[in-house]
């Protein structure tokens, strides 16, 4: 299975999501938030100082970014005005990442838990749970970079890929948005989660930067498929009108100066036999 370009010319994109008929995504060392439609137009959204990561939606459409170096949570208003839903300081030492926002409007962010940059020991750290209300709290703690993230079509169980564990880790939710009952879904062997999303089979695409590929892993760590990038791969998403075009962002550059100079992070496509399900 190929993958074919979309988009190019990005600095490094992140959190990839298929929303009212486009892909949205995070630029996230141009700090910027955009959109690229099937045909491969490109549209920017929003300028986001602090470096923008995950994104997600509230139910009544006001779309919610995460800002990295200055560890909030941004909303943006009908008029367009961009405002802080939450303060995630007091969770997070250190950048804030990806997130997915439950059919509730409950955003659930992981954070770095280390100086990444300084190459500092890896340490565990918490998943935030932040409210409609923008309201936070420590969802689950101990965590080894939690990163991407989705939510099964029941509302019932969320996954978090887990960078520095190597592993998918699942979580009860419970109607009130508390996690319970924390198990490993999946040990991953020779790869590392990075961006990750779930199909209609309940298995997880899984991007891993470390072993250039994008893999499908079932509940158990058995791997289905595996498509060759070529170089880190960074996010994926599956979506498109019947959710069957996986959306592949890489990346050869990761710190913020040569991914700039370079510009050459991408977004590649291709077509996939089951459909995605559930959140994002």
């Amino acid at each position: 299975m190929p993958l074919t370009t979309l988009l190019d010319g990005l600095c490094f994109g992140e959190g990839p999501r298929w929303h009212d008929g486009r892909l949205w995504l995070s630029d996230m060392h141009a700090h910027t938030v955009l959109t690229v439609d099937l045909h491969g137009k490109r549209e920017d959204v929003l300028e986001v100082a602090g470096k923008p990561s995950g994104l997600g939606w509230l139910p009544d459409g006001r779309l919610l970014v995460v800002s990295m170096e200055d560890r909030r949570l941004l909303r943006r208003e009908p008029d367009g005005r961009v405002v802080t839903h939450a303060d995630l300081t007091p969770f997070a030492d250190h950048p804030c990442n990806d997130m997915v926002v439950d059919a509730a409007g409950r955003a659930f962010v992981g954070n770095f838990g280390f100086d990444l940059e300084r190459e500092e020991k890896p340490r565990a750290t918490c998943l935030v749970r932040v409210d409609p209300d923008g309201r936070a709290t420590v969802a689950a703690t101990e965590l080894r970079f939690p990163n991407g993230s989705v939510i099964t079509p029941d509302g019932r169980t969320l996954i978090v890929g887990e960078s520095f564990g190597g592993c998918l880790t699942a979580f009860t939710i419970a109607p009130d948005g508390a996690l319970s009952g924390r198990r490993e879904w999946a040990k991953l062997e020779g790869a590392v989660p990075d961006g990750i999303c779930l199909d209609a089979e309940n298995a997880v695409w899984v991007a891993s930067p470390v072993s250039n590929e994008v893999l499908r892993v079932r509940e158990g760590g058995a791997v289905a498929e595996r498509i060759p990038v070529g170089r880190a791969a960074i996010a994926c998403m599956l979506g498109g009108p019947d959710r069957r075009t996986l959306f592949v962002l890489s990346a050869d550059s990761f710190r913020a100066a040569g991914a700039v100079a370079k510009r050459s992070a991408s977004v590649q496509i291709v077509r996939v036999d089951v459909p995605g399900a559930g959140l994002p």
